[in-house]
């Protein structure tokens, strides 16, 4: 960002248009892998999206994705989702992740949906489900826990 950007303006705004695309084009690695996101039209919240390119596949036999590339996704997909859900405007940072692999990510489009479990003053936790046929199918669950940034904090 240039110099003289309000971060903390620029991320007030966007969280309050719930432009999370423009967050993810701050982001040179989820552009990498292919994510991307929409809101559900079920209003269910919002819906990430993983393509399924070449570059992101780990197991080329199957062909299926790398297990990296799913996390990361997952990862990418909770902290934006925290962004947007949480209570201000602040920016959170992963102190633990626990993914489980449940089966196969073939190369095929990835979807993920998170929910938020807890926001505390200083914490917050969230859940990712990612699948690809069938929602309720998922082929990795993840446990996230943020660290949330007090200097982003408005000040009341």
């Amino acid at each position: 960002m240039s110099e003289g950007f309000d971060n903390l303006a620029w991320l007030e705004r966007t969280r309050a248009e719930g432009d999370v695309a423009a967050w993810l084009l701050l982001i040179p690695y989820a552009r990498r892998i292919g994510v991307s996101v929409e809101t559900d039209s079920a209003g269910e919240g919002l819906c990430f999206r993983l393509e399924p390119h070449a570059g992101n596949v780990g197991n080329i036999l199957l062909p299926a994705l790398h297990g990296g590339v799913v996390a990361a996704f997952m990862e990418t997909a909770a902290t934006l989702d925290l962004m947007l859900a949480a209570r201000e405007a602040r920016l959170p940072r992963i102190v633990d992740l626990s993914i489980d692999y449940l089966r196969t990510a073939r190369a095929v489009p990835t979807f993920a949906r998170c929910s938020l479990l807890r926001e505390g003053r200083r914490l917050a936790n969230v859940r990712v489900s990612a699948w690809q046929e069938h929602e309720s199918s998922p082929v990795a669950t993840a446990r996230l826990h943020f660290v949330l940034d007090e200097s982003t904090r408005s000040e009341a």
